[in-house]
This record gives C-alpha cells, sequence and structure tokens, in this order.
C-alpha cells in the first residue's frame, strides 16, 4: 500500500527546527509518510513544497497573535515571525484547497485566525468561569465533551475523552467555514472542524495520548489517501 505524503510543521527557536519525536510516530503508525517541513521564506516555494504532500500536521508552539483578543500574559510568548510565515504559506495553501490538514493547540489555533477567527491571549483571566488549561499553571487532565453532530465523534466514536491541559490561549470565535466540534466542562472550546471535514483542530496533544489520540492521525490519513 502507498502511504500518502504527510508534511509535519515543526518549532524554531535560535535558528533550528525542532520536532518532538512523537509527532513522526503517531503519523507513521496510521500509515502515513512523515516529512518535515522545512521553514521557507518564499511563498511560492512553500506552496511548491505543499503540492508534493497529501495531508498536514501543524504541530504546537508558542502564542498566535494574529485574531488576538487581549495582550499576552508574561508566562507565553510569541510565535517567531520566521515560523508564523512559513506555518502560514503552508497551512494556507491546505485550507485553500480544501486539503486534509490536523492542527494541534497553534495550529488549530492560527488555523482559526487565518479564516479571521478570534483567540483569547490569556483564557483564563478572559473567560468567565475558566478553569487552568496550562500544566505550568498547574492544571491538570480534564474530560472534554464531543459534539453529538460533529465529525470528530464520528473520529473518536466518543461522547467525551480525557486530554491533557497544555494552553493559556484559546478560541473566542471561530472563523469563516470553522465550527465547534468539543468544549471542556468550563465552556472553553477545545476542538474545532471545518463544515468540509477537510480540517479538524484539537485544543490537546494526541500525539501525546497514545491510543486515544490516534484515531485521530487514521483519519487524517485516511482523507490524505482519498478514502
Amino acid at each position: 500500500m502507498q502511504r500518502p505524503h504527510i508534511g509535519i510543521t515543526t518549532s524554531f527557536n535560535e535558528g533550528e527546527q525542532r520536532l518532538d519525536l512523537r509527532y513522526v510516530q503517531a503519523v507513521e503508525r496510521a500509515g502515513g509518510l512523515p516529512m518535515i517541513v522545512p521553514m521557507l521564506k518564499d511563498e511560492e516555494a512553500a506552496k511548491l513544497f505543499a503540492g508534493m504532500l497529501e495531508g498536514l500536521v501543524v504541530t504546537g508552539g508558542p502564542a498566535v497573535e494574529d485574531g488576538l483578543v487581549g495582550e499576552l500574559p508574561d508566562d507565553i510568548s510569541p510565535a517567531d515571525p520566521i515560523r508564523v510565515a512559513s506555518d502560514t504559506y503552508i497551512l494556507g495553501a491546505f485550507l485553500d484547497a480544501r486539503r486534509p490538514v490536523l492542527g494541534i493547540c497553534y495550529g488549530m489555533q492560527l488555523a482559526n485566525a487565518l479564516r479571521g477567527g478570534h483567540i483569547f491571549a490569556d483564557v483564563e483571566t478572559q473567560m468567565g468561569g475558566a478553569e487552568v488549561h496550562s500544566q505550568k499553571r498547574g492544571g491538570t487532565r480534564h474530560t472534554v465533551h464531543v459534539g453529538p453532530d460533529s465529525l470528530l465523534k464520528t473520529i473518536l466514536q466518543t461522547d467525551s475523552l480525557v486530554v491533557n491541559t497544555r494552553h493559556i490561549q484559546a478560541i473566542k470565535t471561530t472563523g469563516e467555514g470553522l465550527r465547534v466540534a468539543a468544549t471542556a466542562p468550563d465552556g472553553v472550546i477545545e476542538a474545532i472542524e471545518s463544515t468540509d471535514g477537510s480540517f479538524v483542530g484539537v485544543q490537546f496533544h494526541p500525539e501525546r495520548m497514545g491510543k486515544a489520540g490516534h484515531p485521530l492521525f487514521s483519519y487524517l490519513i485516511e482523507r490524505a489517501a482519498g478514502n
């Protein structure tokens, strides 16, 4: 069986691209061929690279500033402009063509911003009733409620899921063509999806969740393979 080529974006720190191996392993385990996305400064080059791929994973990262509501707190830094530009080119090409994307944390937030959505700079202080969702602030694992009519429910085959807690920002309003797919008990948006099924974004980190997170990668590979 031919494995679809799945691009995986990386972090960018002090001039170096870095990638948690768990992203690669999750894509490979699901049947995809992982392809590390380089940081490209030229939009045309980025689009050409995107054309070599059948699917895309946009990984977690620092703060998203597009569509930001409020000011970033001291304990989160904005993403490097070099990464933001490269990710925007690659992700934008996929979103515009409605090709399969899995956005994780930063990846979900960036896609939402590119579609005109807005994001809380610090959901804990800006959204009434929000609990701590940051592990470094003392947050713990929590349950998310999956929308009954969502694509996410079809993917996960469950109404609820226990997830990790690793974010300070959170989506306030969804962008064009996107809808809420899951929420935390306090109402914080934990997943979004496109109405056509080409994009799924989660606030948690499925690559760190073993078998529980595997269906998200399997769905991406199935879409990328044209199934």
